[in-house]
């Protein structure tokens, strides 16, 4: 019987005990992170995961991959470069992939947003070509964004821009567009 006392007072602390142990937790959608992760020394890397955009002259749409990394050479102020693949879609005609290399700036405003957000503008200019031409590309951009923080070092991101592109600097003849973009980026802290 006194085993049996035993066996039971044990069974029941083990469950009270797993029963005390149970966590329930909530995904986490954002991070008060005022200016740390745009720090003057910190590094970005990110891109965008999946960009649309539509051609005015061509009538064509364009799917876009955007990786890129940075660096803030001041508080909100970060230099980088990114990469450009990309398919354009012409009706009746043959799809069309693209790449590119392009260096950027991007500019964080000091108080436009909120302490887990940052709205963001970014310029680049850079080179690129297509499956379908053999020279290289004039390629400009300029966007506008905002930064979600999920966490303290990573953030969602939505872009609108205007892009352009001069097939050959000689002719006059180039394309421009609107587009929007999604993806994410990843805020390493510098050394201090």
């Amino acid at each position: 019987m006194r085993k049996f006392a035993l066996l039971l007072f044990v069974t029941s602390g083990i469950c009270l005990q797993a029963n005390a142990q149970k966590i329930e937790t909530t995904p986490q959608m954002a991070s008060d992170v005022g200016i740390e992760p745009i720090r003057q020394g910190n590094w970005m890397v990110g891109g965008s995961i999946g960009s649309l955009g539509y051609s005015f002259e061509g009538k064509s749409f364009n799917a876009a991959l955007q990786p890129r990394a940075g660096y803030f050479v001041s508080d909100g102020l970060a230099i980088g470069a990114q990469a450009n693949l990309g398919l354009h879609t012409k009706k009746d005609e043959d799809n069309e992939w693209t790449y590119g290399i392009a260096p950027f700036v991007r500019y964080y405003f000091p108080n436009a947003g909120s302490s887990t957000g940052r709205f963001f503008g970014q310029g680049d200019i850079g080179i690129s070509g297509s499956s379908i031409g053999k020279s290289a590309s004039l390629a400009v951009g300029a966007n506008v964004g905002y930064a979600h923080f999920i966490t303290r070092t990573v953030a969602l991101e939505a872009t609108f821009g205007y892009n352009y592109s001069k097939a050959s600097i000689n002719t006059g003849s180039g394309a421009s567009g609107l587009g929007v973009g999604v993806g994410f980026q990843i805020y390493l802290p510098g050394k201090r």
